[in-house]
């Protein structure tokens, strides 16, 4: 096999085994995948150049197939893969995922849906159809992993675990400051609200300016509770966001919530990236409310214990 090979994964197995689940992780992790992809139209597409929009060149390739794929045969399946095999520009893997068969009707009890091949019948029946059918790629497979026990997260660890590439293993963090008084940002994991702190807003000389001037951070900062909020925050991300990233989560949201989303979430948010980056991580941080209007109404309402100031 030439070292410069292509990587092929075939991932197929018995319906309702976390094939979507995998696939989907080895998306995530810089896989291609295709689904339900004939596999007497492979060679072809091996052939089609990767699009010129992708930054990684050629990835390796993940195509899952089951029984209703178009023209399945195992015995020919098998056939076509030996084939492929014996091409020295291809490195060609299958991957097999089990499941119990009780485990089976259980998933399928709970979503309702149908077996595939039990369209009108108990899911029990399709299931055992579909072992039967499946019984020679099993064989042959080079990998088999067993989903009987392991939940959709731990089936994500498992795929990102043995099939990771190089340098994708990376989460997105994205700290996010706003205003409580102009609602939620949307997808947010983690949410600081820090309208405990001394509000710049109503200094008649700080109204105006936003949490990127030093005067506005000048007077946050000389909050009682400030040194030991910001330090407990970082704490807590220093610990949550490597978990994350263990955890093989593509994007981590943080938001730093105020009143208005000018001044105190503005100037933690920033404190709070640059504290990271210092710590080895790379936030991108967005300010959601800097350029909005200040309001005197939304701040009074919306500020906690009438926080006016010190």
């Amino acid at each position: 096999m030439s070292s410069a090979a292509k990587h092929v994964l075939l991932l197929t197995g018995l319906s309702g085994a976390g094939k979507s689940t995998a696939l989907k992780t080895l998306e995530d992790i810089g896989w291609e995948t295709v689904d339900n992809f004939p596999i007497r139209l492979v060679e072809g597409l091996l052939k089609t150049p990767p699009s010129s929009s992708r930054g990684d060149g050629d990835p390796p390739l993940a195509l899952g197939f089951d029984s209703r794929t178009r023209g399945f045969d195992p015995d020919e399946l098998i056939h076509r893969i030996k084939q492929l095999q014996d091409n020295a520009d291809y490195h060609i893997s299958t991957l097999f995922l089990d499941c119990a068969g009780g485990e089976l009707e259980r998933r399928y009890g709970e979503t309702r849906r149908r077996h595939p091949l039990a369209l009108d019948r108990p899911a029990k029946e399709g299931i055992a159809l579909e072992r039967s059918q499946f019984e020679p790629i099993r064989r042959w497979a080079d990998h088999v992993m067993d989903t009987s026990d392991l939940s959709a997260n731990d089936l994500q660890g498992r795929i990102r675990e043995e099939f990771s590439l190089q340098d994708t293993d990376i989460t997105t963090v994205t700290i996010t400051s706003f205003g409580f008084s102009r609602g939620l940002p949307n997808n947010i994991d983690l949410l600081f609200d820090v309208r405990f702190l001394s509000n710049p807003f109503w200094d008649p000389d700080l109204k105006l300016m936003t949490g990127l001037d030093a005067p506005v951070a000048d007077y946050i900062a000389k909050d009682p509770a400030y040194p030991e909020a910001l330090n407990k925050f970082e704490e807590m991300l220093k610990f949550l966001v490597p978990q994350y990233v263990r955890a093989g989560k593509a994007y981590v949201n943080i938001g730093i919530g105020c009143t208005g989303g000018r001044h105190r979430s503005v100037h933690v948010a920033e404190t709070l990236s640059k504290n990271l980056q210092d710590a080895g991580f790379s936030p991108t941080v967005l300010h959601r409310n800097l350029a909005s209007r200040p309001m005197d109404a939304l701040e009074a309402m919306q500020d906690l214990n009438g926080n006016k100031g010190n």
